[in-house]
């Protein structure tokens, strides 16, 4: 007797194909969404920010209107390719006949390069001193003790405190019968000198943002799990070998980033020092930085103060974009391989 084999039901199709169908069109409508609730935010950003900038493009390859050298008449201004941007630069002026000569001592032309170094000096200084200081009082304010929240927010007091009112209470203090002269027993005119002001500006900076610092490594260190240092204990690694092996790679984020934000800052700082020493000291511009010397400059014209304004926001991109390409102060691509790990695990 022959057995017939009864052949098995078709199997039923499975849904997966419609499943992706939908997910692609749900994340369709996400990306919709994403794009029309960022979109004004992007429209006032451009009007905001955008706007400004290309215009002070535009006016820095223009002429400021004046006296013309050669005539003495005045004239309007027109377009000038490149002077501005000589002038700054090369430190070149206008001499008579429509040429160029070298600016003149004490003019705002022949400041440009010392502007830059006395902009770079305070900012490499005070990043430095407010790192670690920040770390320091970021150790302090992560340890568990009696009265931990009064210490940090005695901490946090000078950074709450305006910059108008940090320079001014500095200013006192660094007055020649003040108490800066009165404790160290000396006759320093530290908002006249050369060197004595520019320390004077130090100082006063860093007593202001080393909170700031602290807050942000702060953060980085309170996201280390505990169990880590444990670990680390139990394998007899020494407490420098915890900082150097465990602390400083797993805080390394939130350190860069907090490098960052202070760098950027300190290559804008016009405040403390126009209020503290008036941009002044010693030979009359030995606290003038880059800021300064936009404000000076638009009081003679807005076209030269343009460039200059330009150049100075091209070196505070091209120091950020060494920050985020090179020394890994990127915090939405940190974030991202964080989250795949978490993924991975």
């Amino acid at each position: 007797m022959s057995t017939s084999k009864v052949a098995a039901p078709p199997e039923t199709p499975t849904k997966k194909p419609t499943l992706r169908a939908g997910a692609k069109k749900a994340r369709g409508r996400e990306a919709r969404w994403a794009i029309y609730l960022i979109a004004p935010t992007m429209v006032m950003l451009a009007i905001v920010i955008g706007y400004p900038v290309v215009s002070a493009i535009i006016m820095s390859f223009q002429k400021d209107a004046g006296l013309d050298p050669a005539t003495g008449l005045f004239v309007q201004g027109g377009f000038a390719g490149f002077q501005n941007y000589t002038h700054w630069l090369l430190q070149q002026c206008a001499g008579p006949n429509g040429t160029t000569v070298s600016c003149p001592p004490g003019s705002l032309g022949s400041q440009f390069w010392n502007a830059v170094f006395v902009t770079f000096f305070f900012t490499v200084t005070t990043v430095i001193l407010e790192t670690i200081l920040g770390m320091w009082f970021a150790f302090i304010m992560n340890r568990t003790f009696r009265g931990r929240g009064l210490v940090r927010a005695a901490i946090l007091i000078p950074w709450a405190i305006p910059t108008a009112v940090t320079a001014k209470l500095w200013f006192f203090i660094f007055s020649v019968a003040g108490a800066a002269n009165a404790l160290l027993g000396l006759h320093v005119l530290w908002t006249s000198d050369e060197w004595a002001s520019r320390f004077a500006v130090i100082i006063a900076d860093t007593w202001k943002t080393t909170p700031f610092m602290a807050l942000l490594i702060l953060a980085g260190l309170q996201i280390i799990p505990e169990e880590v240092y444990e670990a680390a204990k139990m394998d007899g690694a020494t407490t420098f070998q915890r900082f150097m092996r465990v602390t400083l790679p797993l805080v390394k984020p939130a350190l860069l980033v907090a490098i960052l934000f202070r760098t950027l800052d300190a290559l804008r700082i016009y405040d403390l020092p126009q209020i503290l020493t008036g941009g002044g000291g010693g030979t009359g511009n030995a606290t003038t930085t880059l800021s300064i010397l936009v404000v000076k400059q638009i009081r003679q014209g807005f076209n030269a103060a343009s460039a200059l304004s330009t150049i100075t926001f091209l070196i505070i991109f091209l120091v950020a974009f060494v920050f985020v390409r090179f020394l890994g102060a990127n915090v939405v691509r940190t974030t991202e391989n964080q989250q795949k790990g978490v993924k991975a695990q």
